[in-house]
């Protein structure tokens, strides 16, 4: 097979089963102690993974119910998925970090100063998800917005991307110069304010943080249908997508290809990554009965918006492959169980698809080099940025 692949992971508190919590071993504080991810992410690390990315959501129910009116199944406390990820940086050598931020109810600037921090943290290995927040629950939890439609949410979330890439490039490269001479820390022309004022959002002003490693962090989005592959094609670098066949997958492709030709997005091609939920053990019967006792444990049989695989390392890897031959850039497997799925990706999977030639190896050490992404310039720095072009922000100084 020509066509190599990334592999990346999808961490879910005890999975991504919603019995997993139910059948794990673990103690009930392990989920939010720092030595239940940080094993199962350096184990992920040593076995050559791409990216991690940490799940997150702004309320206790993850469904779109009736905040008063919980399921108690489904009452999961978690911990803060930014915060999570700048803990487990200096821990982790090469695999890139992506935890999921909800735009609906999060500011820009504090999204932007968080994901570059991490960036720092983890030496150019920082990303975001972004996610539309739609469940009342959620909305009760801020009390400042009123119910959002589909597009709605997606078009605001839209908006943050493109703030996000504006505070990224609020700073040049070069804008710190320690000049003890004269006083000057920063040469205040190579730091620049946005100006924006968008439908959702007005900043003025320029990040705190200076540019980060990677310049723009990767910005990621999960797309089931067309508005959020728009919000893709548009504002995204990666994509993650939820084929349940080759067939599907090549359909989606064709999609988002057609999705940026109309948008003429300009640059590089967004990587696209199919999601697969992963249930693995040494045999097929095995892996059909351990899934067969977690759907007993909710009553019946798990449904998600990915294809479910239960089966061998082997099985798994067959999927897999014939997801790599469509042309996709990655799978991110959802472990049905953590830490247990996430061990056997790390230590039976991923060397058996290394071992048949279906994984990329690269040197990279960001995960923009890893992704074959370049490291852009920012926008402002340079004679290109001319203050009379409208969708650029003004060349104001900022106080410093």
């Amino acid at each position: 097979m020509s066509h190599r692949i990334h592999l990346a992971v999808a961490l879910e508190r005890a999975g991504w089963h919603p019995a997993a919590w139910r059948a794990s071993g673990l103690s009930p504080r392990a989920f939010t102690t720092s030595r239940h991810w940080a094993d199962q992410v350096r184990l992920l690390d040593g076995a050559g993974v791409t990216l991690a990315t940490i799940e997150d959501a702004l309320s206790l129910t993850d469904r779109l119910e009736d905040a008063n009116d919980p399921d108690p199944g489904w009452l999961h406390g978690r911990i803060d998925a930014v915060l999570l990820a700048s803990a487990l940086a200096p821990l982790t050598h090469r695999i890139g970090l992506i935890p999921t931020v909800t735009t609906t109810h999060t500011e820009p600037f504090h999204v932007a100063t968080g994901i570059q921090t991490l960036d720092f943290a983890s030496r150019g290995r920082a990303g975001v998800r972004l996610v539309v927040g739609g469940s009342a629950a959620e909305r009760a939890n801020f009390g400042r917005r009123d119910e959002i439609d589909l597009e709605t949410g997606f078009r605001e979330a839209g908006e943050v991307a493109d703030a996000l890439g504006r505070l990224w490039d609020s700073w040049q490269d070069d804008a710190i110069i320690r000049d003890a001479a004269s006083g000057r820390f920063v040469d205040a022309d190579r730091i620049h304010n946005i100006d924006v004022a968008g439908e959702f959002f007005s900043i003025t002003g320029a990040s705190i943080v200076p540019r980060s490693p990677q310049g723009r962090p990767i910005i990621s989005v999960l797309a089931h249908q067309t508005v959020p592959f728009r919000l893709a094609a548009e504002h995204a670098d990666v994509v993650f997508v939820t084929p349940h066949d080759a067939a599907a997958a090549t359909g989606i492709l064709a999609e988002l290809d057609g999705a940026a030709a109309e948008l003429r997005r300009s640059g590089e091609r967004l990587r696209v990554f199919a999601d697969v939920i992963v249930l693995v053990e040494e045999t097929s019967a095995a892996a059909r009965d351990a899934l067969a006792r977690l759907d007993d444990l909710v009553g019946g049989e798990f449904r998600s918006d990915a294809r479910v695989v239960a089966g061998t390392p082997t099985e798994v890897a067959e999927h897999i492959r014939a997801l790599a031959e469509t042309g996709v850039d990655g799978v991110r497997l959802r472990p049905a169980r953590q830490p247990d799925d996430v061990v056997a990706i790390a230590e039976r999977l991923a060397p058996l698809l290394r071992a048949t030639r279906v994984l990329r190896d690269d040197d990279a050490t960001t995960l923009r080099g890893r992704l074959g992404l370049p490291r852009p310039a920012s926008r402002y720095a340079g004679p290109a940025h001319d203050s009379a072009n409208e969708s650029a922000p003004t060349r104001e100084k900022v106080a410093l």
